[in-house]
């Protein structure tokens, strides 16, 4: 394996991080920033939105820009935004930092992954992505547990303080390491979106933002959830966030062995299913157990939540690429976007809940979300096997 394809997870690992870990920061930002919890809230919103916008958008224009200088400039203007919002003192500088943060992260990952094809060659294309995308993994497992960590000991600007240093020497390293010359084919949006009308990929684009708009509705809060909800310490969100990260491991792992053994369309049917069961039962959990219960309960929930919910990319993903294998690098990107559009989405949910109800009814209504996807998926099976009958007949 090119070992500088490390670099390019670690990248992916340092800007997912930021993704992840800002659900346990949300009520100290909240409090530095005079606002409610729900309305800091929106700083997940914005992050997510600017990396579903950014990521196709500015990989069209930078198409045909030598790849090490955009991830570096990519790099760069990410450190920038964790430097802002370690040093603002208002909303708006941190709402101005999320998204400079979250467009700098679209154009990093798609470009990550086009670069890591290119150093290790069309033979070893999927095994070099994996290695890319797998930043993103730790950061669930690693990088959010020791971001709240930090945040719990030197406050929420430490943790940004961290990720910008990381980031910082990352892309040095990357500047330093990759080839000069590797340049991209310049695709305008029209083509790049082109590839939404293919068919079956409308509605599992449509599937992936549903199953993302639940979870987030749960996991954007998990400090409230934690607290509030389970009565533990802020000290234990840390090791919430551990039990999420080390279940979405196995997840990972797992999902792609059952793909292989049952098929990726019932692996993901799987995931809505339990992840929709497991979302009612936190809910139930937190409503009619005492805390010396429902906090140790909910930390064993987590770790199964995060092997159900990290099940899903994985298979959801081979389902995209089986539609339209010859433009897998367009509609994998657009699956990413409707990912954190769905992010994006389940904050915004999440935190209309918490407005108006407790914590505990987030996992009610997250619920909802992938059972309207698995709706969305039969009805697209059954209308594609309607359009194949004349053809077989």
């Amino acid at each position: 394996m090119d070992k500088r394809l490390i670099w390019l997870a670690v990248g992916s690992f340092a800007m997912s991080t930021v993704g992840f870990v800002f659900s346990s920061l949300l009520p100290a930002i909240a409090a530095d920033a005079g606002v409610s919890v729900p309305h800091a809230g929106y700083l997940i919103t914005a992050f997510s939105l600017a990396y579903a916008i950014g990521a196709p958008v500015l990989s069209a224009l930078a198409g045909e820009i030598d790849r090490r200088r955009v991830l570096a400039v990519a790099m760069l203007a990410f450190v920038a935004g964790n430097a802002v919002a370690a040093t603002s003192s208002s909303f708006s500088g941190l709402l101005a930092a999320q998204i400079l943060m979250g467009m700098s992260a679209g154009l990093f990952a798609a470009t990550a992954q086009a670069t890591a094809v290119a150093l290790a060659g069309p033979e070893h294309r999927a095994r070099a992505i994996a290695v890319v995308v797998g930043g993103t993994t730790f950061a669930v497992a690693l990088g959010a547990p020791a971001g709240s960590l930090i945040a719990t000991m030197w406050g929420w600007r430490g943790t940004f303080v961290a990720i910008a240093l990381l980031g910082l020497a990352c892309a040095i390293i990357l500047w330093v390491r990759l080839p000069h010359g590797m340049r991209g084919a310049r695709l305008t949006l029209g083509e790049r979106f082109a590839a939404v009308g293919r068919p079956g990929i409308f509605p599992s684009l449509s599937v992936t933002f549903l199953y993302l708009t639940g979870g987030f509705a749960i996991i954007s809060y998990i400090a409230p959830l934690t607290v509030e909800g389970a009565g533990l310490p802020a000290l234990a969100i840390p090791g919430m966030l551990l039990a999420f990260g080390i279940g979405a491991v196995i997840g990972n792992l797992a999902s792609g062995y059952l793909a292989d053994r049952i098929g990726a369309t019932r692996v993901v049917v799987l995931a809505l299913l339990t992840s929709a069961a497991v979302s009612v039962v936190i809910a139930l959990v937190l409503k009619f157990l005492p805390p010396a219960i429902s906090g140790p309960a909910l930390i064993a929930l987590m770790g199964l939540w995060g092997t159900i919910g990290w099940s899903f990319p994985p298979a959801q993903a081979s389902r995209i690429v089986g539609f339209a294998p010859e433009v897998a690098h367009l509609t994998l990107s657009l699956n990413a976007s409707a990912l954190y559009f769905g992010i994006a989405a389940g904050t915004v949910v999440g935190g209309r809940v918490l407005e108006f109800a407790a914590p505990s009814d987030l996992g009610l209504v997250a619920a909802a979300f992938p059972l309207l996807a698995l709706a969305v998926l039969m009805a697209s099976g059954r209308s594609r096997r309607i359009a194949a009958a004349p053809a077989a007949e």
